[in-house]
């Protein structure tokens, strides 16, 4: 039978103390309504509708196109924001499950076990629920003698002795569609916070004699909710875990996990080392027999087979296999190092391809260039490319020879095999075979001081 799904996603967040809908902070470089919709989507549920509340172009720009929204426009619970969508699902079969876009620790194997569960047993309605060492803050589950669930009372309706149930609600849970839209009417507000809770239906069900049951997840942080900073960055420090754990499964050599910091949508191959306190972002893809040293930071970049990023900042860009960058080297968007290409010490690239074997070894910007097989561009060397307007193009050839602090006037190009003498400017185009010579001719004037 269908199965379709509601994130709630309408809490404003105030804990967060952030200007943008709580939802939308990232753990570890996905925002949480996104890892919580690519979860159900993994667990093979494709009819996804989101309820959200604030910041309507933000949701707007992040979700795909293939899940629906419903706004709510006055955050008055959890059981009213899915009443927003009764219009549309009210009348509708099957199951739905409702899960908070605040949860991104919810794997998508406990999405599916708790579903094959609540359709194994047959019950009007199944809740995720998990046993918490310290479950303060969290909904309770009572339970009835023959184990199904009473209900699920939230912290501020406990009392002292309710407070030592350990066993707590995930938010997630699985009804029947058209018992929960019949149960939502009934639900009311009468409570301290004066919201319409989610939780109440299990209850309200439960007391119509209906039987309700509740599927643990050993997983205890699966259930972690996040709305302050501290647990985000908790719920952070336990997906990076997994991350890690992962990656050291498939043959990465992490030198210290707890202080390595990969984003999911990372691909790393086997026998790479990853030293500490390095941030690898993004789309990106690291080959195999990789160094990634310490204190590096790299985004949406592909690292080839053999190559070394030492200390350094790689935004948007290819290194080529047994390529070095570094240490303290810059690559900016665009930049696209062929194999065998060496980049040292404070040198930064920019929007510029260097074929196989090119080095720039030292303190030099390369930017909007083109630079030829195995030519060598020395220290402090600089391509003009800019004249406040526009930006031009650098050509150097191959096995071309650019010597120290030359100031490369784009547009311009150096041919193959040519040099350019050190501390020379140029201006005009280098052919082919030359030596190109442009400073001002040394003047000493003899015993100057002593005048």
């Amino acid at each position: 039978m269908q199965t379709r799904v509601i994130i709630v996603a309408a809490g404003v967040g105030k804990r967060m103390n952030s200007k943008k809908p709580k939802v939308l902070h990232e753990v570890c470089g996905i925002p949480m309504i996104t890892r919580v919709i690519n979860t159900v989507k993994t667990a093979g549920i494709s009819d996804i509708r989101v309820v959200s509340g604030s910041g309507q172009d933000a949701f707007a720009e992040i979700l795909p196109e293939d899940v629906k929204i419903t706004v709510q426009k006055e955050q008055l619970g959890t059981a009213h924001a899915v009443k927003q969508t009764a219009p549309e699902l009210s009348e509708a079969e099957g199951e739905t499950l409702i899960i908070f876009g605040d949860t991104p620790l919810i794997s998508a194997e406990t999405v599916r076990n708790l579903i094959a569960d609540h359709e194994k047993t047959g019950l009007k309605a199944t809740v995720l629920s998990a046993y918490a060492d310290n479950p303060t803050n969290y909904g309770r589950v009572l339970r009835k003698e023959n184990g199904t669930v009473k209900e699920i009372l939230e912290e501020t309706e406990i009392t002292p002795e309710q407070k030592e149930i350990k066993e707590v609600s995930a938010g997630a849970a699985v009804f029947n569609n058209r018992e929960l839209f019949k149960v939502l009417d009934k639900i009311s507000n009468d409570n301290p916070e004066q919201e319409y809770y989610l939780s109440d239906a299990i209850g309200l069900l439960s007391s119509k004699g209906a039987r309700v049951g509740a599927f643990v997840t050993p997983d205890k942080n699966e259930i972690i909710n996040v709305d302050n900073r501290l647990l985000l960055a908790r719920a952070s420090e336990l997906l990076r875990q997994r991350i890690n754990e992962r990656h050291l499964e498939q043959g990465v050599t992490i030198i210290d996990p707890s202080n390595t910091y990969i984003d999911e949508s990372v691909r790393i191959g086997m026998d790479t080392i990853i030293y500490p306190n390095t941030v690898i972002k993004g789309d990106t893809v690291i080959g195999e027999n990789a160094i990634i040293s310490a204190n590096c930071e790299i985004s949406n970049s592909v690292i080839g087979d053999k190559a070394e990023i030492k200390h350094s900042v790689v935004t948007d860009a290819e290194v080529g296999s047994g390529t070095t960058v570094g240490p303290y080297a810059q690559l900016r968007p665009g930049a696209k190092l062929g194999e065998a290409v060496k980049i040292g010490n404070f040198v930064e690239v920019k929007k510029s391809e260097l074929k196989d074997g090119a080095k720039v070894s030292h303190l030099s910007y390369i930017g909007d260039a083109f630079i030829g097989e195995r030519a060598n561009i020395g220290c402090g060397a600089i391509t003009v490319n800019y004249d406040g307007v526009n930006k031009f193009k650098t050509t150097v050839g191959a096995d071309a020879f650019i010597g120290c602090n030359t100031n490369l006037v784009a547009p311009v190009s150096v041919g193959e095999r040519s040099i350019t003498a050190a501390g020379s400017t140029i201006t005009d185009d280098v052919p082919d075979d030359s030596l190109a010579i442009a400073r001002n001719k040394q003047t000493t004037k003899e015993g100057y001081y002593k005048k």
